[in-house]
């Protein structure tokens, strides 16, 4: 027999993880002699559903794009809910008509967690991939995922015991990034391939990927630069854009606060990695913007300094959705919320000044000693994190879809 899986994925990390995830999934079919009649998706396994490129590189049967569940921020989403709405119609009938074996969510909470209610209540065994943030905004969810979710994969450690006290079934996969981020960075190499001086003192800049965070950050990022560089006048800038969009708007503003010695990395240049991976691992410090790439900062050993701003639209927005005005836990950088420590600043808000960023970025590139100590803790993180994520994920979502013990 075929196993069939459904999945949905929302974003490119998402796909990535997907992909890796539907790889380990397809090597367990083969192990255990399940026999395909779909054999260009792999031995003994199907898939079907929404994905990117990665996906369906592994073989997805891809019913809508994910830029179709691709929003950035609530006033997106609100002119993109028709479309979403027939999206998610879509899959819903084409499932509970031809119910797979077990559906995966990546990610991608507010469609996903709707869509595995519907399926779930039909008898359709759901796996949900990415546990959402509950331990610092809206713990109330916890019942709409109990009622959602067979069988919960989380990233961190500590999400484990909560899901454990709330009576469902999950498992600690580790991150993804841990895995292909390696344990001991070479700072030189990344330089060689950016054309760097091995010797210069280097700063990696990170305003975001999203059109708000550039305009929003990128012009207190640039002023502390400015002041940096009468400290320092050959500090060196490297900036990371995700696409010539982002770069366009980076640029606009560029203009407007200009800084000597800036090299802006695109993507699109980048054959094999993010950009932002190369400058982080080039750089003797970060200035990032709060989310996934503090994570991925720390597992360079990187000292970091993290920002970000929201506008008072989204605050407002963000305030009457949670039903709470800040997180559950006192920080908001993914590396802090694991160490369990202010182990890096966190300059959020009317916080965020240059003078203030500029003061911190300085410490984190003169003091070799937090360096130091930074990576050794920064390297126990990674060793705890990474846990073979795809086969461990794979082997979860495998019991869950054919009742097997192992």
């Amino acid at each position: 027999m075929t196993l069939r899986i459904g999945l949905v994925a929302g974003e490119p990390s998402g796909d990535l993880l997907a992909a890796r995830v539907m790889q380990g999934l397809a090597a367990k079919a083969s192990s255990h002699q399940v026999l395909s009649a779909r054999p260009q998706n792999g031995p003994g396994v199907h898939f079907q559903g929404i994905g990117g490129p990665a996906m369906e590189a592994q073989g997805l049967e891809c019913w809508h794009d994910m830029a179709a569940l691709t929003v950035f921020g609530y006033v997106d989403a609100l002119k993109r809910l028709p479309s979403l709405v027939r999206t998610y119609n879509d899959v819903k009938s084409r499932w509970l008509g031809v119910p797979p074996d077990v559906f995966v969510g990546i990610d991608a909470p507010d469609f996903n967690l709707r869509l595995e209610h519907q399926l779930k209540q039909a008898g359709i065994p759901t796996v949900h991939f990415v546990g959402p943030s509950i331990w610092a905004w809206r713990y109330s969810r916890i019942h709409k995922i109990r009622q959602s979710v067979s069988h919960m994969l989380v990233l961190f450690p500590f999400e484990q015991a909560i899901y454990v006290k709330e009576g469902i079934p999950v498992t600690y996969v580790g991150h993804p990034l841990a895995d292909v981020i390696p344990l001991q960075p070479d700072r030189a190499d990344a330089r060689k391939r950016l054309g760097l001086d091995d010797s210069a003192r280097v700063l990696a800049v990170l305003p975001g990927s999203r059109s708000s965070e550039i305009r929003l950050l990128a012009p207190r990022f640039l002023r502390a630069v400015q002041i940096l560089q009468q400290q320092a006048p050959d500090l060196c800038v490297v900036v990371p854009m995700v696409n010539a969009q982002r770069r366009h708007e980076f640029q606009a503003i560029l203009a407007q606060h200009p800084v000597s010695n800036l090299k802006i990395i695109d993507q699109s240049t980048m054959a094999d990695r993010p950009a932002a991976w190369d400058a982080m691992e080039a750089a003797d410090a970060v200035l990032v913007a709060s989310g996934t790439a503090t994570l991925e900062t720390a597992l360079f050993k990187r000292p970091m300094v993290i920002s970000y701003v929201l506008s008072p639209m989204m605050r407002r927005l963000m305030a009457w959705k949670s039903g709470q005005e800040k997180p559950y836990v006192p920080w908001v950088g993914l590396p802090n919320v694991l160490l369990n420590d202010f182990a890096v600043p966190e300059l959020l808000q009317d916080d965020a000044t240059p003078e203030k960023l500029a003061n911190a970025c300085w410490q984190a590139l003169t003091d070799p000693a937090l360096s130091a100590s930074l990576a050794a803790r920064f390297l126990d993180m990674h060793h705890t994190l990474r846990c073979d994520t795809p086969r461990l994920a794979a082997q979860a979502i495998y019991k869950v879809a054919t009742g097997a013990a192992g």
